[in-house]
């Protein structure tokens, strides 16, 4: 067994193609539909809002979709992007599990969220497209598309979640160092963000309403198109590198994961890790595969599988996810990037086929795992990463009680040196374990849309 901490691919082995998971399933995921006539949407209905080249990968049964070359040139830039052995982490826990994690914190937005923002960019620079309108959570989205934008020549306006533009200041600078403008939403600017104000002048906000006005920006304007950091077919396709490369590493180390892992708010780092290896699953492979979400907002553990809205506005197609309600508003969290009311399609339609796992974690819970990793592996994770953090440690004390040597591989999604306002208020005792109300989920289900496909 090899004792390299690091695994590191060359560029020159940097994958060639996104894998698409859809191909290998022998059940397929059922189709978005057209709130208005109920029927499955085509390109035109997207049109408005993606780029065609966007469009046909939403929609594509390939199973595997080529990187163009100039983004290939852009992933360089941080691609392949390493796998750490954590033998420190495991040291502290004196378990006999082995630990590795791929880390997405070394992009220059300090996430994976990049892998998807590149291409999205390109192909809208491609089409003759001037502007981007999109939404962010906790920023790192944002950041990704503004970066992207930056390079591509495009003007990016990002709706963020006002709870985390209160909370993230950092976050909001980096989009504008990238030439970004940022916008606390709800918002004035859009009929969506008005109403949403109308009912709550101090609405904190959400992914879904963000969603809204971003897509109604995107739809009132020719010069204009919207992209989607997670949940979509394309955006999952997009993260594949993540598993690919890390398949290529595990080699390297001569050795093989018993259990994947990774944190899911939309699911694109998920599907970004998991993809690759439920593929080989459906060959014959016995890999474990976890998604790990906040208690918060518990759309896999808690949530409905059916047709809804993306967004609180209800402004996009119907697509069938694990879902809480368009409508629901989950509490305040520093995790803001897992504050979404559903889950990637493609990653609802795995865990329906029993292809994956969920659980649910508490904040405070994340957060203590993540000071932990911190003071053994050096690295600060993010709020969302602590989730797949929090997953690995409590899989490698399962192994320890157990006296099982297994192997564990989990998804750092991102680094948290733009979010220590959180880890101030968790050593200050000030982070609290929201949850949230059963009666406001209970109203927001009880609105789900009625589709005669169900």
């Amino acid at each position: 067994m090899s004792e390299s901490t690091k695994y590191l691919l060359s560029e020159d082995r940097l994958p060639k193609a996104w894998y698409n998971l859809n191909a290998d399933l022998a059940v397929p995921a059922p189709p978005p539909l057209h709130p208005g006539t109920g029927q499955p949407i085509g390109p035109d209905d997207l049109a408005p809002i993606f780029p065609m080249a966007v469009i046909a990968q939403e929609v594509t049964q390939e199973r595997w979709v080529e990187i163009p070359e100039p983004v290939r040139d852009v992933y360089r830039l941080w691609r392949p992007s390493p796998l750490v052995r954590a033998r420190r982490l495991e040291k502290a826990l004196g378990t006999p599990a082995k630990i590795y994690f791929k880390y997405e914190g070394v992009s220059p937005a300090g996430s994976h969220k990049p892998n998807t923002s590149v291409p999205q960019a390109f192909y809208n620079k491609q089409e003759g497209v001037k502007r981007i309108a999109t939404e962010t959570g906790a920023g790192q989205w944002g950041s990704s598309m503004a970066f992207a934008g930056s390079l591509f020549g495009l003007d990016v306006e990002v709706f963020m979640v006002k709870v985390s533009f209160d909370q993230k200041p950092y976050r909001r600078a980096l989009m504008e160092t990238y030439g970004a403008k940022c916008i606390p939403s709800p918002s004035n600017l859009t009929h969506a963000g008005r109403a949403i104000l109308e009912k709550d002048p101090n609405s904190n906000g959400s992914l879904g309403i963000a969603i809204s006005e971003a897509v109604e920006v995107a739809a009132s304007r020719d010069d204009t198109k919207y992209a989607l950091g997670s949940v979509l077919n394309h955006v999952c396709l997009h993260q594949t590198i993540i598993g690919e490369e890390a398949m290529m590493q595990m080699e390297m180390a001569d050795d093989s994961p018993d259990i994947v892992i990774a944190c899911t708010g939309g699911g694109s780092n998920f599907a970004g890790l998991a993809f690759p290896y439920i593929r080989e699953n459906l060959k014959g492979a016995k890999t474990r595969v976890i998604g790990v979400e906040p208690a918060s907002c518990p759309t896999l553990t808690k949530g409905l599988y059916a047709y809804d809205f993306g967004d609180t506005g209800k402004l996009t197609p119907l697509v069938k996810m694990h879902t809480l309600g368009a409508t629901f508003m989950p509490p305040g969290s520093h995790a803001g990037g897992l504050r979404y009311h559903g889950m990637a399609p493609m990653v609802s339609h795995v865990k329906e086929l029993g292809l994956m796992e969920a659980r649910a974690y508490h904040q405070t819970e994340c957060f203590a795992a993540a000071v932990q990793f911190a003071r053994s592996e050096g690295i600060v994770p993010a709020p969302e990463s602590s989730h797949a953090v929090k997953g690995a440690i409590d899989e490698a004390l399962r192994c320890k009680a157990e006296g099982k040597a297994e192997t564990i591989l989990f998804n750092l999604s991102g680094h948290g040196h733009f979010d220590m306002q959180a880890y101030t208020d968790f050593f200050a005792g000030k982070l609290k374990d929201n949850t949230y109300q059963q009666a406001d989920l209970d109203k927001a289900l009880a609105e789900l849309p009625k589709v005669a496909a169900e």
